[in-house]
Order: structure tokens, then sequence, then C-alpha cells
């Protein structure tokens, strides 16, 4: 036999009685609620207990959700403050690389100032210079020790006028034209100096070596009184340089002399006087004599030849 059309299965009534049941929740819950919205209304201390254990129940959680997001917060700021450190501090190295060029630019100024007063304290002497310039170049790969002047006659520069620095005596012009002239320097193998020590008058010759050094060679042999440190002037023989003028300070002593170094080196001297001739007499009569030995030997001999 078949059964009725109209029979409900099993789980067609669990399905009614399930939402059943929620329609009586809820409004159990509306009911709850609007009680609890009146008596809040109505006394509202009433909930004030169950307020605050409901705030410290979740507490906890809201304290750990406020650590985190400082944790957070200050992760971030510490990459965003590392990439901007980085760039900050390759900027403090540029400005830092800058500055230290401008110092060593301005100390550079300041040496060639002190440089510059130098010489013009040297035309406030009883020496008057013919002229201030620069020592625009110097030979330093042979025994030939040469300097350069963009100075020349045009300048009133001649040849065998002194050539100073600052510190002191560079060597004598050798050449000149209208615009430039060449030096020969102290170290050149073929210059020769009068000299004597600045605390005494022992008097010797300064000869230059071809290595940026020079040669005291004493005048009176003997015992020899020199020490390292002493320092030689010139003493204004020969005509050529005044005297006073510093030469060279002693490096090492020997039985007959001793090796000295320059006091004004070439290399580390940008400008320079160019000084009168010290006695233009005895310079004279001492070209003179060189000449008369060739012109007295050469006459007889034309004499013979037109006989």
């Amino acid at each position: 036999m078949a059964p009725p059309g109209n029979r409900r299965g099993a789980t067609s009534r669990k399905a009614q009685n399930s939402l059943f049941t929620g329609y009586i929740l809820a409004g159990f819950g509306a009911l709850i609620g609007l009680a609890l919205i009146i008596v809040s209304l109505i006394q509202p201390s009433f909930m004030s207990g169950a307020r605050g254990e409901a705030r410290d129940t979740v507490s906890p959680a809201g304290e750990a959700a406020a650590a985190l997001r400082t944790r957070s917060n200050n992760l971030f700021s510490a990459i965003v403050g590392f990439v901007d450190a980085g760039s900050q501090n390759a900027d403090l190295k540029r400005e830092v690389e800058l500055a230290r060029i401008r110092l060593k630019e301005s100390e550079a100024l300041a040496a060639e100032n002190g440089r510059l007063r130098s010489l013009l304290d040297l035309g406030s002497s009883e020496v008057q210079p013919i002229v201030n310039g620069r020592l625009i170049g110097s030979s330093a790969s042979s025994s030939r020790r040469f300097g350069y002047l963009g100075l020349g006659t045009d300048d009133g520069v001649g040849v065998g006028m002194p050539v100073r620095s600052e510190r002191g005596v560079i060597g004598r012009i050798l050449e000149v034209t209208s615009d430039s002239s060449r030096v020969l320097l102290l170290t050149d193998s073929e210059s020769i100096l009068p000299v004597r020590r600045a605390e005494d008058n022992v008097v010797a010759f300064a000869r230059g070596r071809g290595d940026g050094t020079v040669r005291i060679r004493l005048i009176n042999l003997g015992i020899n009184p020199l020490e390292k440190g002493d320092v030689f002037v010139t003493s204004g023989s020969g005509g050529y340089y005044h005297p006073g003028i510093a030469v060279a300070i002693v490096t090492d002593v020997s039985d007959d002399g001793a090796d000295a170094r320059v006091i004004s080196d070439p290399a580390a001297t940008d400008f320079v006087s160019v000084l009168p001739i010290y006695e233009p007499e005895i310079v004279e009569t001492a070209a003179t004599s060189v000449e008369e030995p060739l012109t007295t030997s050469v006459a007889p001999e034309a004499g013979e030849n037109a006989r």
C-alpha cells in the first residue's frame, strides 16, 4: 500500500523545530536587550560594574594589540631612518671632503700671501729689489741646475744679478732676453759662492753638487770647526751677492768641510726678487782681468802674422 502523499519526513520536522527555536531565542534576546536599555536609561550606574568587568576582560588583548602596533611603527620608523641616515651620511661625507679641499686651498693662499709679504719686506730693507716675479720653472733631471724667470731686460734684469726668495739665495742671472731670463742655481755644479758661517768669520766656498745640495769648502785648512746645523750666509766677496743672505745649513761634516742643503729650495719657491749687483765695479774688474790675458796672448801672434 502506498504512503499518503501529505506525509512529511523527519528532516522537515527538524528544520521546522530549529527555525522555531531560533525565533524564540531571537525574541528572548531582543527582550533582554530592551530591558538592559531601559535599565541603563533609568539607572545608568547599574551597568557600570559589568562594563568595568568587560573592559578588564578585553584589556590584555588591547594592550597586546597596542604594543604590536607601536613595535610595527617603530620598525617602520627605524627602516625609514636607516635609509635617510645613509643618504645624510653620504651628503655629510661630500660636505666634509669639500670643506677639506677649501681648507687646503685657504692654507695655500695664506702661505702664498706670507711669501708675498716677505718679498715686500725685502723691499723695505736697505737693498731695494730691481723687480719681483715668479720662478716659472727649474731643471731637475741633470747635473746642471737652472731656473727660469718670466722677467727680462724690459723689467730691468741684467746678467749677474742675484736672485733670492724670502728664505735666502736662489742663484744669479746667467742669460737674459727681453721677456725672460735663465738663473744659475746655487746647486748647479758650476756655481761657486763665497760664504761665511753666520755666527763668526769662518769663511768658505759653497759649490753646487748638481744633486740639490752644496759642498762647503773651507779656505783655511786645519781643524774643521764646522758642526751639523751651522748656517752659512753670503760673505759679500766676489761682488755679486750682498752679504748676510742665508745660503745653506750643514747636514754632514767631513775633514775639509761639510755637505749642506740650500735653505731656499727652488722646487718649493714661487716668488723671487732680483737684486742689483752688490759691487758692480769689482765684477767689471774681474771680467776685464779675465779678458786681458787673452788679448795679450793673441797680440804678438797677430803682429808676427802682420810682419
